[in-house]
């Protein structure tokens, strides 16, 4: 039987792998790695990435579940539309007589 996201020359698909290191924090990419199923990539994350306790949640997420953004039109993609200034909180002043501004 096939495991999902296997292919012929590489038997088990590709997993991301997620670590939060105390709670309240955010999780954060950590690395990747190769496992059978979801089951077994937590395992293996644990042992790979938590080996002296740094985390308290690990998630894995399948590589071809990942999305991302065009790292060559990162210019484009993350500036601010010309004329847009006031989503940005520079353009704004603070008014006096204003308490807790």
């Amino acid at each position: 039987m096939t495991t999902p996201g296997a292919s012929p020359t590489e038997p088990w698909p590709l997993w991301e792998v997620f670590v939060r290191a105390n709670r309240g924090l955010s999780h954060v990419h950590v690395g990747s790695l190769h496992a059978p199923d979801s089951d077994m990539a937590v395992r293996n994350a644990r042992d790979l990435y938590t080996r002296r306790n740094e985390g308290v949640s690990i998630w894995v997420v399948p590589a071809d579940a990942v999305t991302t953004s065009d790292a060559d039109a990162k210019g484009a993609f993350f500036e601010s539309p010309a004329g847009k200034n006031y989503r940005h909180a520079v353009y704004y002043t603070a008014s006096e007589g204003v308490p807790h501004l």
